[in-house]
């Protein structure tokens, strides 16, 4: 009986180690994507912000903001958001060529609601020739 009793404690012990404790990011946009939708060319700046909160319990860290051809990174982070508080992530598109946009932004972080901190965000639409 004393060796049960031992054994649930170790478990029990155990599993609050492994609870889910520390920052954790939520980004407003649907699938973490924003869609630009049909733009003609030259009509659109191409900057859009990827807003997110902070919903754990520790503060967060974004360690780096990385992008394709195309993107460019117009702000991001640089300190800690608090749990709770609000922050953006800018974009620019370079809307100069029509075609389609599709690209991928990585976002390395401690949050710990994704997989080693890597959070993909993209973008999709197409810009139209006039």
């Amino acid at each position: 009986m004393r060796k049960i009793a031992t054994l649930l404690a170790i478990v029990l012990f155990s599993s609050i180690g492994f609870a889910q404790k520390g920052a954790k990011i939520e980004f407003k946009v649907q699938n973490n994507t924003i869609d630009y939708g049909k733009i003609s060319k030259g009509s659109d700046n191409g900057i859009r912000a990827f807003e997110f909160t902070n919903t754990g319990d520790a503060p967060l860290i974004i360690v780096s903001v990385q992008s394709t051809s195309n993107l460019t990174i117009l702000s991001a982070p640089k300190d800690s958001i608090l749990p709770g508080k609000t922050a953006k992530i800018e974009i620019k598109y370079n809307m100069s060529a029509p075609g389609p946009i599709r690209k991928t932004i990585t976002v390395e972080s401690n949050a710990i609601n994704y997989e080693e901190g890597r959070i993909p965000l993209k973008i999709k639409g197409e810009i139209i020739a006039n």
